[in-house]
């Protein structure tokens, strides 16, 4: 401690924006995880069970957790392997995005799954966001290059003169116009 006590003046108005600013700082990057749904019965065709496949790739791919209901009615409830197959399935489709996060559990007419991604919500924009920026260079190269094509090309035959034919008679495919 300093002899005599320092003590320091400041400006609380001051000292109340600068930690408010702080505080909004730090909640603009913080990441809220997002719980998406995907529903799925046991009879699924394969072709809807694909579609619901992509959504859940989708899903984690963009960093958000996916939480997979499979809706059991009536003699379906006997079954619970059925739902208990349909997501392991799933889970072992979907390996290389997410992992189970937690395993099946039977809730009342339900059966429940939980998938977490592998990626954090954040890498997974910048990831996005590097991909639509390659993309979007991409175009523009491309725009560029079509642009340069026809420039040369007008250049081109710009340069050769315009030769009419003369039409005759002969030339009519219109019969009922007559040229002469």
């Amino acid at each position: 401690m300093a002899r005599p006590p320092v003590a320091k003046l400041m400006d609380y108005g001051k000292f109340k924006y600068e930690n408010a600013q702080k505080a909004r700082e730090s909640r603009r990057n913080q990441t809220n995880t997002v719980i998406k749904e995907m529903k799925l019965r046991p009879k699924i065709d394969s072709h809807d069970y694909e579609t619901k496949k992509g959504h859940v790739v989708r899903f984690l791919r963009a960093g958000d957790k996916v939480k997979i209901t499979i809706m059991f009615r009536g003699r379906e409830q006997s079954r619970p392997e059925l739902g208990y197959n349909l997501l392991k399935k799933l889970a072992a489709d979907v390996e290389e995005f997410g992992f189970v996060e937690s395993s099946p559990k039977q809730d009342g007419r339900n059966m429940l799954m939980v998938l977490g991604p592998h990626k954090k919500k954040t890498e997974a924009r910048a990831e996005i966001r590097a991909e639509r920026d390659r993309k979007a260079a991409e175009r523009h190269a491309d725009a560029e290059s079509e642009r340069s094509e026809q420039a040369d090309h007008r250049t081109q035959h710009a340069e050769q003169p315009v030769v009419k034919k003369k039409r005759g008679p002969a030339d009519n495919l219109d019969p009922d116009v007559d040229l002469s």
